[in-house]
């Protein structure tokens, strides 16, 4: 049942954000203002060797131990009411059934599994996350050979910390369980994954993130101040809270990722499934989340200029006129979204003399793929963008939305925010409204 509140106070909700680099918490209140927030920084993952990256659970334990631990001195843990957590996509473990880990974690960006791609895609279908490199079953298939003394359960990152948290281990959500093989279509883990010999026993269940699961363990309400009442929420990956966190709710409603990388996403009605096209999707709610990810981006501006070059270039870009140079911007040969192709080559060329002009060309390229990538969803099967929110650091450049603005003619939203915590504090409140309604 949901928590009562004392009178005349309202419900609070917590979201954890477990990045790449630290743990961030935030409080929200009902209106989704921020009550409080706190922030600390993880080490870097060990990296035994080239390509291995590697992590003891015990440190993101402990981090997020001393991050609840900041954020109990802004605020009083008794008035929230639901508790939800994000962490990043990939990051598995091997676990008893106590959740006690067998193995270090293996993180994100973790590649040393390769070997095990060739195997899942001999049974996997094409179009499965489960495919790529830094897979989440890949690493479990290498962590799954090494242990075999003891039955193991796998585990992904946000999972274990829930555990931590609730003393209810072997359950993930929807969206950290694509990378380990779930069929979100189907609601299931595969059959096929049988044949890698993964039993459906060593898989953890599967619920659809802002679905409430249990209370917070009693030691944990009494650690830091919780109402016994408290819910935690399931959670999502690291990159859809910081969906959630930009205010996109809605069917047609867009997300641009100006990183380092240009991805594009939108919300659905349906599934789009294209391998060969570069596209896939994942469950929101009851709706879904359709992208691609292209490989130009802010990359390639900056193997050319500094953060401090292209600040002072764009005083001198001259958005509204088109500099008439048809670049493609890439660091090297092949694309993979809107146009799935390997041998698609960069085009950076004639470079004219001034620099703003050349910086002003490779922006309009990255906003004329960007400008195809929507249409290339739309002709897939999303609908069209009806609202535009940007994220990333060239958001920042002016001159740049403007000539996104000019090429794509789409209505651009603010952002709510530009923190994940927010989107998996969001998520506690769908979890917590739920009970409510019904």
């Amino acid at each position: 049942m949901p928590t009562n509140i004392e009178q005349g106070q309202s419900a609070a909700f917590l979201g954890i954000d477990v990045g790449t680099s630290g743990i961030r918490a935030m409080v929200i209140d009902t209106s989704g203002h921020t009550l409080a927030s706190s922030m600390q920084a993880m080490p870097a993952p060990e990296q035994p060797q080239p390509q291995y990256f590697e992590q003891q659970p015990a440190i993101w334990w402990q981090t997020l131990q001393k991050v609840l631990g900041q954020l109990t001195k802004q605020f009083d843990f008794k008035h929230i009411v639901s508790v939800s957590l994000d962490a990043t996509s990939g990051t598995v473990l091997l676990t008893n059934p106590q959740g006690q880990p067998l193995t270090t974690g293996l993180m994100y960006n973790d590649q040393r599994a390769i070997q095990f791609v060739e195997k899942i895609k001999c049974v996997a279908p094409t179009d499965s996350p489960a495919c790529s490199a830094t897979s989440g079953l890949a690493k479990a298939l290498w962590l799954l050979e090494q242990q075999k003394t003891e039955t193991a359960y796998i585990a992904h990152q946000a999972d274990w910390l829930a555990g931590q948290l609730t003393q209810q281990f072997l359950q993930t959500d929807s969206n950290n369980a694509l990378k380990t093989g779930y069929d979100p279509a189907n609601k299931q883990w595969p059959n096929w994954l049988s044949e890698l010999g993964i039993q459906q026993a060593q898989l953890p269940q599967v619920t659809a993130a802002g679905t409430p699961l249990c209370l917070l363990d009693k030691n944990i309400t009494q650690q830091f101040g919780f109402n016994k009442q408290v819910q935690f929420v399931s959670g999502t990956t690291d990159s859809t809270a910081a969906l959630l966190a930009t205010g996109a709710n809605q069917i047609g409603d867009a997300v641009t990722s100006l990183g380092s990388t240009l991805v594009l996403k939108i919300i659905s009605d349906k599934p789009v499934f294209s391998a060969t096209e570069g596209i896939y999707s994942q469950p929101l709610g009851k709706h879904w989340l359709v992208g691609g990810a292209s490989n130009t981006g802010g990359a390639v501006l900056r193997h050319y200029f500094s953060d401090a070059q292209m600040a002072e270039l764009e005083a001198q870009l001259n958005p509204v006129k088109n500099t008439g140079l048809n670049y493609y911007p890439l660091l090297q040969t092949g694309e993979r979204f809107p146009d799935n192709n390997p041998q698609q080559m960069p085009c950076l060329t004639p470079r004219p003399a001034n620099d703003a002009i050349f910086f002003q060309a490779m922006l309009e390229g990255i906003s004329k793929i960007e400008q195809r990538g929507y249409q290339k969803l739309q002709q897939c099967g999303a609908p069209s963008p009806k609202r535009l929110f940007s994220v990333g650091g060239g958001t920042v450049n002016k001159a740049w939305t403007t000539i996104r603005h000019q090429l794509l003619n789409i209505p651009m939203q603010k952002t709510l925010n530009n923190h994940a915590a927010f989107g998996a504090a969001l998520l506690a409140k769908q979890g917590y409204d739920s009970q409510i309604n019904n």
